[in-house]
């Protein structure tokens, strides 16, 4: 298996740049999830380390090779992608063997792979049946196998799941987490626009925005540490609440007067130079708890409920904000409906950000994506 290396890649199209400065170390057995909004570059990412997209800066290396100019039949890759490109008119067996009857391996070598593959899969009953007798799991499972057999350096995975519907989505999600578990020397780089496939799936996930990396790092890193409020927004669902406000205390705390009326209290540590620095204080719905007491961190009318059985998500009016105020709380709450309600967080849960940057991340850069 591999260790892949990108160092300052790039994509242009003409004058158009689609990705710049991607620096990016994967190490073996990782596995890897590109994320980011429609248009970011993912999949042209992808394609780009499988060779079917030209470099048109910086170097990309596999196990310390530079493979800029190498085809892709000699990257030791193998593509799953999101139709599953099966040939109808072959069965699982000679579906999976394909790859390596034109790579003219022995009929013993052959069956031993597919055999092998199709027992991690649970496709070994399947072997005999036409693609057209498969359900989407199966299919995107032979999809899956048919790279297996191949014994390749890195498996690409692009959005493998997006043409299953929700329930057969789960399933195959677990069983491309139970495959990964079977190898775990596999190095695995998948894209998908799914957060809760990132965040289940990888060991690290890249967060692609404006045209570069907009933060790397684990699961719960993300979620718990972002960089900027744009990965702040982007990882969560419903995505992150951002209140704006200036700073009237400094120190190992930091507290922050919100425009709304209220006041928000974090452990994000601040100088004293920070003092009244206009700001926004983020707070995911999760972490929203309703106040007892007096002190606040925001006030509103509960415009809709949705009730959910073991959550209740409360939707404030806008009042001054750019987009509603959601707050997510335990239990369920039918009467709050047109009241107004009084939230406060812990402030272990209280994120603080200036120019878009955290200030846990005071080197961090605030990330822009244009709309489309």
């Amino acid at each position: 298996m591999a260790e892949l290396k990108l160092t300052d890649v790039a994509k242009s199209y003409g004058s158009v740049d689609v990705l710049k400065h991607i620096d990016l170390d994967i190490d073996q057995g990782e596995l890897i999830v590109f994320v980011g909004p429609s248009g970011c570059g993912k999949s042209t990412l992808l394609r780009m380390i499988a060779g079917l997209e030209r470099i048109t800066g910086g170097t990309l290396e596999i196990d310390g090779q530079v493979v800029n100019d190498m085809p892709p039949s000699e990257r030791g890759i193998a593509m799953v992608f999101q139709s599953y490109a099966l040939y109808p008119h072959m069965t699982v067996y000679d579906n999976m063997a394909f790859s390596l009857r034109i790579a003219k391996k022995s009929e013993a070598e052959i069956k031993e792979a597919v055999t092998a593959a199709a027992d991690k899969l649970q496709l070994g009953s399947l072997l005999d049946r036409l693609p057209k007798a498969l359900s989407g799991g199966q299919r995107q499972r032979v999809a899956i196998g048919r790279s297996i057999v191949r014994d390749p350096k890195v498996y690409l995975f692009d959005e493998p799941l997006s043409n299953l519907d929700a329930a057969l989505r789960v399933a195959t999600r677990l069983e491309i987490a139970q495959l990964k578990e079977q190898m775990p020397d596999s190095t695995m780089i998948y894209v998908t626009h799914d957060q809760v496939e990132a965040m289940t799936l990888a060991t690290r996930i890249v967060v692609l925005a404006g045209g570069g990396v907009a933060q790397v790092g684990s699961p719960l890193d993300l979620y718990e540490r972002p960089e900027n409020e744009f990965v702040a927004q982007f990882i969560g669902s419903p995505k992150m609440n951002l209140l704006a406000g200036k700073i009237t205390g400094t120190g190992d705390q930091t507290t922050v007067a919100l425009d709304g009326g209220g006041t928000a209290v974090s452990n994000v540590p601040s100088g004293a130079d920070l003092e009244g620095a206009t700001v926004r204080v983020g707070v995911r719905p999760e972490d929203f708890v309703a106040a007892d007491g007096g002190d606040y961190v925001f006030e509103g009318d509960v415009g809709i409920t949705e009730a959910l059985g073991e959550v209740t998500l409360l939707y404030f009016e806008p009042q001054g904000q750019d987009n509603p105020v959601i707050g997510k709380l335990q239990g369920i709450h039918k009467d709050l409906r047109g009241k107004t309600v009084r939230l406060t967080a812990d402030p272990s849960k209280v994120h603080v950000f200036k120019d878009g940057v955290s200030l846990l991340f005071p080197e961090g850069k605030n990330v822009t994506v244009a709309p489309h």
